[in-house]
């Protein structure tokens, strides 16, 4: 009994023992420990530092005057005037890095970021530090562009641009439109017209631009950007919609938007492009066929009756009439009606 009793008071003696050796050990470790408030001084010298590594704009103007002044009328150049911007870095060393090292090995290229030698991705990854918070940029990682090796000044110079004079350039119809406003470079620091700049490299829709029936582009009465958003989209083409597979087409059509009591299948299902070419055409409303009743009866092969039996009467789709071959004269609410499931006026 006395020995199971001298157990247990050994073991109780070893737990206290343990227990003041914790927090003696605790107690020498707060003391090593440096207080808060020094880790925080310590960590602002090393941002601070880093701060230093940054010499400003006016700086970089002494060798850059001329770089200097032109970005100096753009909206990089104006952000230091913006009160959300305070306390941030802007102008040159926003793009291309501290420059300190820069300036004290006399302009050493290696120790600044030029993007001109950058991979495109890398280039954009600059620009996207900034521009990518707007919704017309967050995609840009998903897009055709970024997959295609595309950066951002392929298209836009970050220094501004010093476009052409207002004249009519060389795949531009001259035309009362062009001649008001041929050349669209002013906007979104563009290196040059929007659809010229497209068309550097579509230069399959060239062509369509060019037929007798087309969305006025080369005119300068509209933008590629209108429809398309290139910066990335989910749907076919980058197009730029909002709601619904047409949302691009009814901003403009928009006496052709829905809903409607009684719908015309394709539409809801292909959308105009099942029976329009969106750039242009040879055929009249820009329909994919030169007759109206060509484009119907690819899909209405059932509305023959006499030139496939001629048992059967003679019914109102006779294709032996002028009149009636052309099947909107009576079904002229195509795209939708609210009175008639056979889309009568």
């Amino acid at each position: 009994m006395a020995s199971t009793k001298n157990i247990k008071l050994s073991f109780l003696s070893v737990f206290i023992l343990t227990l003041v050796g914790w927090l003696v050990f605790g107690t020498l470790s707060s003391a090593v420990s440096p207080a808060p408030a020094a880790a925080e001084e310590t960590q602002g010298i090393a941002l601070g530092a880093v701060q230093d590594d940054y010499v400003g704009s006016e700086t970089c103007r002494g060798c850059h005057e001329s770089q200097f002044d032109k970005v100096a009328m753009t909206k990089h150049g104006k952000l230091g005037d913006l009160a959300s911007w305070k306390g941030k870095v802007v102008g040159c060393e926003s793009c291309h890095g501290p420059g300190k090292a820069h300036v004290e090995g006399g302009g050493d290229k290696t120790k600044i970021k030029i993007l001109a030698n950058l991979d495109p991705k890398a280039v954009s990854e600059t620009c996207l530090a900034c521009h990518a918070g707007k919704e017309n940029h967050n995609n840009f990682r998903r897009g055709d562009h970024w997959r295609n090796n595309v950066g951002c000044t392929d298209c836009h110079s970050a220094h501004g641009t010093s476009f052409a004079p207002q004249r009519a350039g060389s795949i531009v119809q001259i035309g009362p439109a062009a001649a008001q406003r041929s050349n669209q470079a002013d906007r979104a620091m563009l290196k040059n017209s929007e659809p010229q700049l497209c068309m550097t490299c579509h230069t399959e829709v060239k062509a369509q631009f060019s037929k007798p029936f087309r969305h006025k582009v080369l005119e300068g009465t509209m933008n590629c950007s209108d429809c398309h958003n290139p910066h990335g989209g989910f749907e076919q083409k980058q197009t730029k919609l909002a709601v619904g597979a047409d949302a691009s087409c009814i901003k403009c059509h928009s006496q052709m938007q829905g809903p409607f009591v009684f719908e015309h299948a394709p539409l809801q299902l292909e959308g105009c492009s099942a029976c329009h070419t969106p750039h242009g055409s040879s055929n009249a409303k820009m329909l994919k066929r030169s007759t109206v009743r060509q484009l119907c009866l690819e899909c209405h092969t059932n509305i023959f009756n006499v030139e496939l039996d001629p048992n059967l009467p003679a019914g109102p789709h006779t294709q032996t009439s002028i009149r009636t071959q052309n099947c909107t004269v009576c079904h002229s609410q195509i795209h939708g009606s609210h009175s008639s499931r056979f889309f009568f006026r």
